[in-house]
């Protein structure tokens, strides 16, 4: 039986919980595997015998929690040994802990009013101590009634909010057989559905963990006299330091503020909104350690007030916290500042990958958008790993929308639904790109990674969203008569009303359909079901015929006539070079014609942004594509770099040229959305993309152009690494590429010379054509 305890008395959010003192039925040495299984709907640390059972946090990670709660497994073994114990004989005495925190299951969730313990009233922890000995005996220890509960040196912890550490109420040991502590209470059991429960091994979901340190480059003085570290890098995680014993009196508070960037010299704390971000020490008088593992905080500047003496650069450091998944994906080249660019990308991916793929890590907010993850999908997975991750939050999703009908929410999980919806904004219902990241996720991993069993998990929510969809079209067959997010914070909207785009939200809508419909089929050919492919591929011609019909005149001019609407219309094959090749070649003119237009400067939303570049150097305008790519003044990708950015902005001007942070109430450091362009970057540039999913076979095509004179990518994939590099020397080209065993490799060079290679390391050399 699971049964979760609850302290008896709060204790701030943060209680710790103890088992009573258990002694090994058999002796220490019999003893061959101690496995601790814990969950809790709430943030826990585990302790055995004083000390930690684990190196990850956040534990046990944010799940649909109604639907589905993780347990986790740590090998314990070395922490039951006679030297872990209170004594040195075969009987000697053992004990499990657990350090609380409200975490998401109880703690503030959300950006509108009221946000807060959807999932729990109180913070509850799971676990069970399973003992296994030479003989095949077991003994097991679980949480009941007869734990107890205390209150820790935490007496304030949100996610959003901070955390207050008091380490005047500290108990060292208390986790110990021989702590005598006092001052105990009891706990509960609480009610608990077993079936909730799933291995997090079974869908290898990667752990959050501690993955470095950054040293503060400079420490400011800010016009009002405050004292700022500047960490050099905006960043996801916290700050830690010990204080010596006697640099100030028990009682005494250090505060730490933490924001993303300076306005007029001081924090700009505007685009947190109401969360506070703000973590507060008390000092005992002695040695002090301080890490506020309960909450996190996007950051790159901290201000500290109340620090004893004179602050070093050395004595605070920031820790980097995120999803521990596997690099696998680089891209570099001649442009230093496309490679900020680039190492933006992967710093926003790291902040916003903890756990959740979330939209920003430091507001009031911090929450699975689905439409950001769908468009920056194929760039995630080149770079890390993120089977497990996502896999995981397509687990979630798909669970969130079997009980909504088929809806896909705009957040997974999906705690909007918990909220009223404010008086100006409609309720949401299935949208494009947002509810489409259940179909274009899903394929995007079994591309990359070939993982079949995961599309047949994932098949149903793809259908149902597909059929949900045609469910909501008009008479027309067109996806016009809901509400959309559209192309989403088009830079010519007003920054007060993000939604206001020049694409038509029907077009957009309509497109969606056309992709997601072909991807359904395409899944389930895969599959080998072909009813299935039959229907989903009607579906797909239908929505493109209306397409043409409604949206796309005789010449080629489609409704609304922005970029957004044309990279949509080309990337998703909608005028295909088979069928369409005149007004597709029509297409790609005028995207290229309104990108010079524009001055080369970014005229797309979240809905055209992550295809713009593909539509131009798929119609043969690779030369647009670049001075797109490559343009600096705002708005541009190249735009924040100039501006000092570490991360992609929320926004082309979250902050303006004359520094000041823009005024609409939604502006983030940290979005990794806009980083989509990554994906072009990779597979055009770069040039290497896979031909079969999992990379069994690849295409190495990279399009020279905008003045770099080299590039190189790489990808460890399930075969092994496959390695890109080219250099231009003149009107020489000159490609080199590594092929692991097992991988065919189809070279195309710049002067249309095709080559299909095997394993090994292979050297090309070509002209380039005069243009």
């Amino acid at each position: 039986m699971t049964r979760l305890i609850a302290a008896d008395d709060f204790h701030d959010g943060a209680p710790l919980l103890r088992s009573p003192v258990f002694t090994l039925d058999q002796p220490s040495e019999n003893l061959t595997r101690a496995v601790l299984e814990a969950t809790a709907l709430a943030l826990y640390e585990p302790e055995v015998n004083g000390r930690p059972a684990t190196d990850t946090v956040f534990n046990p990670g944010w799940d649909s929690y109604e639907f589905r709660v993780r347990l986790q497994s740590f090998d314990v073994t070395h922490l039951l040994s006679t030297e872990t114990s209170t004594e040195t004989t075969a009987g000697a005495g053992h004990r499990i802990g657990a350090r609380l925190g409200n975490g998401w299951a109880h703690g503030r969730l959300g950006f509108l009013a009221g946000g807060g313990k959807f999932y729990t009233d109180e913070p509850a922890f799971y676990a069970r101590l399973t003992l296994t000995f030479a003989d095949g005996a077991q003994q097991i220890v679980e949480t009941d009634e007869t734990w107890e509960a205390h209150a820790s040196d935490t007496t304030d912890n949100q996610i959003y909010d901070g955390q207050t550490i008091d380490a005047r109420r500290r108990l060292p040991g208390w986790s110990t057989a021989a702590d005598a502590s006092t001052g105990w209470t009891g706990v509960h059991t609480k009610v608990f559905d077993e079936a909730k429960l799933f291995a997090q091994a079974e869908l290898e979901v990667p752990p959050v963990r501690r993955i470095e340190a950054v040293t503060a480059r400079e420490i400011m003085t800010t016009p009002s006299g405050k004292t700022v570290l500047d960490f050099g890098q905006n960043l996801v995680g916290w700050c830690r330091f010990t204080v010596p014993a006697g640099a100030a009196t028990a009682g005494h508070e250090i505060v730490l503020r933490h924001a993303e960037v300076l306005e007029a010299g001081e924090l700009g704390v505007r685009p947190l909104r109401t969360a506070d971000c703000t973590d507060r020490f008390v000092l005992s008088g002695g040695e002090d350690f301080f890490e506020p593992t309960l909450t996190f905080h996007g950051f790159r500047y901290a201000e500290v007030t109340g620090w004893p003496g004179e602050l070093g650069l050395g004595d605070i450091e920031a820790v980097v916290v995120h999803s521990d998944m596997r690099r696998t994906g680089t891209f570099e080249c001649s442009d230093e500042l496309v490679n900020q660019l680039h190492r933006n990308i992967v710093w926003g991916l790291r902040g916003n990958f903890l756990d959740v793929p979330t939209d920003c890590p430091q507001r009031d907010e911090r929450l699975g958008w689905t439409g950001d993850i769908a468009v920056f999908a194929p760039t995630a997975a080149y770079l890390y790993d993120v089977r497990g991750f996502l896999g995981n939050w397509l687990a979630n999703l798909a669970a969130e929308q079997a009980d909504a009908d088929g809806f896909v929410a705009a957040v997974v999980p999906d705690v909007l639904k918990f909220m009223p919806t404010p008086e100006d904004f409609p309720e949401l219902d299935t949208t494009a790109i947002w509810s489409d990241a259940s179909v274009w996720v899903t394929l995007e991993l079994y591309r990359t990674y070939g993982d079949a069993a995961l599309l047949a998990r994932q098949f149903d929510s793809m259908a149902a969203h597909v059929r949900r969809v045609v469910s909501k079209l008009s008479p027309s067959g067109l996806w016009d008569a809901d509400f959309q997010f559209g192309d989403w914070l088009d830079p010519d909207a007003s920054p007060h009303n993000p939604a206001d785009a020049k694409a038509d939200k029907g077009v957009v809508a309509t497109a969606c359909l056309v992709r997601s419909a072909r991807e359904v089929s395409e899944a389930a050919e895969i599959l080998g079901l072909k009813a299935e492919a039959a229907e989903f591929s009607e579906i797909a011609d239908v929505a493109r015929a209306n397409f043409l019909a409604n949206y796309v005149d005789a010449e080629g001019r489609v409704r609304s006539d922005c970029a957004t609407v044309y990279a949509l219309a080309i990337h998703f094959d909608i005028v295909d070079s088979a069928h369409e090749p005149q007004r597709r070649a029509f297409a790609g003119q005028r995207l290229a014609e309104i990108v010079a237009e524009r001055n080369y400067r970014v005229s797309t939303g979240f809905a055209g942004t992550p295809y713009v570049t593909w539509a131009l150097s798929a119609t043969g305008h690779v030369d647009a594509a670049y001075r797109l790519l490559l343009e600096r003044e705002c708005p541009s990708w190249l735009y924040p770099v100039t501006m000092g950015a570490t991360t992609v902005w929320e926004r082309w001007d979250s902050m303006l040229p004359d520094g000041s942070i823009n005024p609409g109430e939604m502006t983030s450091f940290n979005h990794y959305a806009l980083g989509a362009v990554a994906d072009w970057l990779h597979k055009v540039v770069g040039g290497l993309s896979a031909s079969a999913p999992g990379y069994a076979s690849v295409r190495i095509a990279p399009q020279v152009g905008g003045g770099l004179t080299w590039a190189a990518t790489s990808l460890d994939t399930a075969h092994g690494v496959i390695s890109v590099r080219w250099d231009l020397d003149g009107d020489r080209f000159t490609l080199t590429c590594d092929v692991p065993a097992g991988v065919t490799a189809e070279v195309m060079l710049p002067d249309a010379t095709a080559r299909t290679v095997g394993t090994g390391a292979h050297r090309f050399e070509s002209p380039v054509p005069v243009a």
